[in-house]
């Protein structure tokens, strides 16, 4: 009689990876763990992670030196590394939803061609602006007319795309295409009248890069990407629905044209943050989902936390490469994820087409 009451767990559905999206989930917190413990004990200096925290432990103080390589160079570092990749990586993995596409990423709303003509424009034109503005921006002028330019041009994109107060996913696809050929040109006039210096920092910041980071840059991208971060969630269950079709989501009660004012939201809140602080890092927002997708499947619950996870570890681990290779010189991050994510995306691409066998 006991066992006739006791209840009786839900039997596993053929196809249900919920128990290895866990598993995987709480594998990439180990990984993402681990990497920024590594990542604060690698660099060009000999300080190391290990020895301070012995230091500490034997109730010693940290000398000057090791102080600032660890909290104000590596840890600002480290912080905006984690925020950045899972910024990119949440982006990615949304608009993937939005448009059921596996390869969307953040430059087809218009994020990264408008960040990236908003950054040139500051880099050969912030010149010209009265001094006053130019003090009022400081140091942050790049970043923060990369942010506009990726925000200006994504809302001019949903503009052109809503009609009649509803949103073509198809329309919004092809007129990015549009806004990023454009976004090219303009971009291209501009890097012609550059000097050698400006081309110099229009390079490096097309590449991406961690090397600027600083408590007062994470600090002003923190409260965009951390509040999208916390949104994406929401979007899980609309994203799945999605997936259906837009007029069977509606059926399911999903307010479709709600659901993608946030999503669009979201993804140029968190991108656009992203990429102005760190400028132009490709394949995260692709490569990302699509590994996850392939390993824990599509239902978005998963998914986006996961992706958070693996996009931050993907760019801590890309930045300790960066620092490493060509030490004490570094490379652009951008080149190491486009070295390490590429022909690794391409294999598991072929892998998955059964082109290439185990």
């Amino acid at each position: 009689m006991a066992d006739i009451l006791r209840p009786r767990r839900a039997p596993v559905l053929p196809g249900d990876r919920t128990v290895r999206a866990r598993a995987v989930t709480a594998g990439l917190v180990v990984l993402l763990a681990a990497l920024s413990a590594a990542s604060l004990a690698v660099g060009a200096t000999g300080t190391s992670l290990w020895d301070a925290l012995a230091t500490l432990a034997r109730g010693g103080e940290i000398g000057l030196r090791e102080r600032i390589v660890l909290f104000d160079i590596r840890l600002p570092r480290l912080a905006m590394g984690l925020l950045v990749g899972a910024a990119l990586a949440v982006s990615g993995a949304v608009l993937q939803g939005l448009f059921r596409n596996p390869l969307a990423d953040p430059g087809l709303v218009g994020i990264g061609p408008g960040a990236g003509l908003g950054a040139i424009s500051a880099i050969v034109l912030g010149g010209m602006l009265p001094a006053r503005l130019q003090a009022l921006a400081g140091n942050h002028l790049v970043a923060v007319a990369a942010f506009l330019g990726g925000w200006a041009t994504t809302l001019m994109l949903y503009r052109v795309s809503t009609r009649n107060g509803r949103t073509s996913v198809a329309v919004m696809l092809l007129a990015g295409i549009a806004m990023a050929a454009l976004a090219g040109a303009l971009s291209g006039v501009l890097i012609y009248m550059a000097d050698d210096a400006q081309l110099r920092d229009l390079t490096f910041w097309g590449l991406g890069s961690l090397a600027g980071a600083t408590w007062t840059k994470t600090a002003a991208a923190l409260p965009l990407i951390a509040l999208s971060l916390a949104a994406a969630p929401f979007l899980a269950r609309a994203l799945n629905a999605l997936a259906l079709g837009e007029p069977t989501a509606a059926h399911l009660g999903i307010p479709v044209q709600l659901m993608k004012r946030l999503a669009i939201l979201t993804v140029a809140a968190a991108a656009g943050a992203a990429v102005a602080v760190s400028g132009g890092i490709g394949f995260v927002g692709i490569v990302v989902p699509h590994l996850l997708r392939l390993a824990i499947g599509p239902d978005h619950r998963y998914l986006l936390p996961a992706s958070a996870l693996l996009g931050a570890a993907m760019l801590i681990a890309a930045d300790m490469v960066a620092r490493s290779v060509v030490a004490p010189a570094e490379l652009p991050i951008g080149i190491v994820t486009a070295i390490l994510g590429g022909p690794f995306f391409l294999f598991i691409l072929l892998r998955n087409r059964g082109v290439l066998a185990m």
